[in-house]
């Protein structure tokens, strides 16, 4: 079994103990994650400022506001979000009650690019969260420094088996892609997006694939 089948394996141990359902553990680990981006702001400018030479100006709304502000978002409306929805009843089944329950998926993988590699790493994760899945995120290694914080502030914050960052080049990105995840949200070219859609399609996973270029 390598790494990556121990990881999943761990994930998936904590999300079937339930504790990723409870909307107030949501909301306290996305408050926790904001507290973090509040804190390491000036080294995520410096980060973005290392690897894309962004000003600070830019990285400050980009980077790092949008992220606050998504967060904000969610810890404000999650209650809302993930709670029961009655809903109107088939014919064939009157005399009942008809309701939506909001379910997580359970792992899910985020695959981030190099552009934007804060935002755009963090903001699918806080997604995440909210909706009640484990995450794993995989940074773009074409953003060294970027990449470095992440794992630095998720894996020293965050137990492993809930979110954890993995860093490497496109071998372990490929790597990744051979597990059994439960949702995959990759943002980057249309190349590598048909690779990501062809492995998920192995294992029928669900995918959200936002693409340019």
């Amino acid at each position: 079994m390598n790494n990556y089948q121990e990881l999943t394996k761990k994930q998936l141990s904590f999300f079937n103990s339930g504790k990723t359902k409870d909307i107030a553990f949501r909301i306290e680990t996305l408050k926790k994650l904001r507290e973090l981006v509040v804190r390491h702001e000036d080294d995520i400018l410096k980060a973005v400022k290392a690897d894309l030479n962004k000003p600070e100006m830019e990285a400050k709304r980009a980077e790092v506001g949008l992220v606050l502000s998504e967060i904000d978002f969610a810890v404000e409306n999650l209650a809302e979000w993930a709670a029961p929805k009655e809903v109107e009843t088939p014919s064939t089944h009157a005399g009942a009650k008809s309701y939506i329950y909001q379910d997580p998926y359970g792992l899910a993988l985020v695959i981030a690019p190099w552009n934007y590699p804060f935002q755009l790493a963090v903001s699918p994760v806080v997604g995440a969260i909210a909706a009640g899945n484990c995450v794993v995120l995989k940074p773009s290694e074409l953003t060294p420094h970027t990449s470095s914080l992440l794992a630095k502030m998720f894996n020293e914050n965050f137990p492993e088996e809930y979110l954890t960052v993995v860093e490497g080049e496109v071998e372990t990105s490929t790597a990744l892609l051979k597990e059994n995840f439960d949702y995959i949200f990759f943002t980057g070219s249309t190349m590598v997006g048909k690779i990501v859609a062809e492995a998920a399609a192995k294992h029928l996973t669900p995918v959200t694939l936002e693409l340019g270029g």
